[in-house]
């Protein structure tokens, strides 16, 4: 089973959009039971919370299942249950690698760095532009499934 992690600040927004989302693609690709999916948060602000109404709308505008999505704060447990952790922005890989006391490790990666964008992925939390994310985020999951696939040769 490979074991995948979305990572942002609160996991109310970004990090539960894209585990919504690449939980989708996984499903309509046949792959739900060889690839899990979840969300956290580096902080400890919306333990237990649902999803900003702004990320649920989002999923309900593209029927994105947002079933099971609770915010919670990543754990060092986290590092060695996930194959991938992935960051929304810098700041989360930082504060993701001062977590789990890994500096410089291959399975924490920004999640924009396997697009072409090669940035962060605004938090709509503060710009109000869920469309912005979710376009973002969408692109990212494409990108993510393509990696994972190349390398564990699923088909």
């Amino acid at each position: 089973m490979i074991h995948v992690l979305f990572v942002c600040l609160g996991n109310i927004c970004r990090s539960p959009m894209a585990e919504a989302m690449f939980r989708d693609a996984v499903q309509k690709e046949n792959l739900s039971g060889r690839i899990t999916v979840d969300s956290a948060a580096t902080s400890s602000w919306h333990i237990g919370s649902p999803p900003h109404k702004g990320t649920l709308a989002k999923l309900k505008e593209y029927n994105i299942s947002s079933e099971g999505l609770s915010g919670r704060q990543l754990d060092t447990a986290d590092f060695e249950k996930f194959d991938y952790i992935i960051g929304m922005d810098e700041s989360n890989i930082s504060n993701i690698r001062e977590m789990l006391g890994q500096p410089d490790h291959p399975k924490i990666m920004r999640f924009l760095d396997l697009t072409d964008h090669q940035k962060d992925v605004p938090d709509p939390y503060y710009t109000g532009d869920f469309q912005e994310t979710y376009v973002l985020v969408k692109d990212g999951c494409e990108a993510l499934l393509k990696k994972i696939r190349a390398e564990h040769s699923l088909v």
